[in-house]
């Protein structure tokens, strides 16, 4: 895997949502890197099988493409004690875990990650 914008997508990502950041994982359809993990959190998260289920965005985002809808911009998956939020753009996915947020902040999360991946591919 060439190296991932590390810092480019942390920096974006804490700009956007300050410290609701919890992690930044950066994959491709065959590897996958933590670029960032909050100090408060321990690293025992199966990393490996978040991956494997936000790697079917690779082909989700062809779905709405030509639906009224338009085409794909990002997902959100609630959970209890916070949420995940997946970009992919062309062969390259990012996923932000964080505190519970706003609809409105997860939209400035993913809109600063698309933006990051626009400039690194």
């Amino acid at each position: 895997m060439s190296d991932p914008p590390s810092e480019e997508l942390t920096r974006a990502c804490r700009s956007a949502i300050g410290d609701s950041l919890r992690s930044v994982v950066y994959f491709t359809e065959d590897d996958y890197e933590q670029v960032y993990l909050r100090d408060d959190l321990e690293r025992s998260a199966d990393l490996a099988s978040f991956v494997e289920n936000e790697r079917s965005g690779f082909e989700r985002r062809e779905t709405g493409a030509n639906s009224e809808l338009g085409p794909y911009d990002y997902t959100i998956h609630g959970h209890e004690d916070g949420a995940l939020t997946r970009v992919v753009v062309g062969d390259e996915g990012v996923f932000v875990t964080t505190d519970p947020l706003s609809t409105a902040r997860f939209e400035e999360v993913a809109v600063a990650i698309r933006d990051v991946l626009d400039g690194a591919t």
